[in-house]
């Protein structure tokens, strides 16, 4: 006789949803770090290191104050990342690195306050700027907003 763990084909809809619901419930319950190192203040994080108050991340290194994101590094404040570097409070965003405040980026690079963008490089406001006039706005707003 199979184990109770074990799952059949004959599996009702009761039973999966069940086990569905015992599932998520036992997801959510997970707290300690596994394969960390040096993280502080970090719960439920996979294989990472040196980050810092930061949640559900998994491989990620030196990020503070994320959530939920996967193989990204130096970033802070930020939810959602797949394969981020240098990100600011981005959310949702992939494939790309020094962004700030930016939300559903995917292959981009030093955008500053954009939504949607893909393989876009220098924006702002999602309009496209000459790299010297980006750094000279961000510069600036960063101080502004404190960034």
């Amino acid at each position: 006789m199979p184990s109770s763990d074990a799952l059949s084909l004959d599996v009702s809809s009761h039973d999966f949803e069940r086990r569905l619901r015992d599932l998520v419930a036992a997801h959510g319950r997970q707290r300690e770090n596994e394969g960390c190192v040096q993280c502080t203040g970090c719960v439920a994080c996979l294989s990472c290191t040196f980050c810092k108050d930061s949640e559900r991340l998994v491989r990620c290194n030196y990020c503070v104050g994320c959530r939920g994101c996967t193989d990204s590094s130096h970033c802070r404040g930020s939810t959602g990342l797949l394969q981020c570097q240098h990100c600011i409070e981005c959310e949702s965003c992939s494939a790309s690195s020094y962004l700030v405040r930016s939300v559903s980026l995917s292959r981009c690079n030093y955008c500053f306050g954009c939504v949607g963008l893909t393989g876009k490089d220098f924006h702002v406001l999602n309009l496209p700027l000459s790299r010297q006039d980006y750094f000279a706005l961000t510069r600036r707003l960063g101080r502004e907003l404190r960034l």
